[in-house]
């Protein structure tokens, strides 16, 4: 059974940095994907970065140009650095991993991020 856990998550104020990271059980490079998903109270699951087997990343619109995700094969985490945090990045963020033979997805449990003044 593959884990993800998340970590890096807290309180921040408007315009400053985070960085979060997901430690995986298994080799980056047995997933086709990897990335970021979010989800702020009420609302639904919404897709943040990922990057692929082949290194090709998609954001969302809405933190392209502040977030960037990376990886670290040798370490098997996958990291996301958010700068020029905004109140409307308030959510939960989980990590996500898709099986590159099984496209099962797998995810973390979560951790809190909250930009607040």
């Amino acid at each position: 059974q593959v884990q993800l856990v998340e970590s890096g998550g807290g309180l921040v104020q408007p315009g400053g940095s985070l960085r979060l990271s997901c430690a995986a059980s298994a080799s980056i490079s047995s997933f086709a994907s990897v990335g970021w998903y979010r989800q702020a109270p009420g609302m639904q699951r919404d897709l943040v970065a990922t990057i692929t087997i082949n290194g090709r990343t998609n954001y969302a619109d809405s933190v392209k140009g502040r977030f960037t995700i990376s990886r670290d094969t040798g370490k098997r985490t996958v990291s996301l650095q958010m700068n020029s945090l905004k109140p409307e990045d308030t959510a939960v963020y989980f990590c996500n991993a898709v099986g590159y033979t099984t496209s099962i997805r797998y995810w973390g449990q979560g951790t809190q991020v909250t930009v607040s003044t």
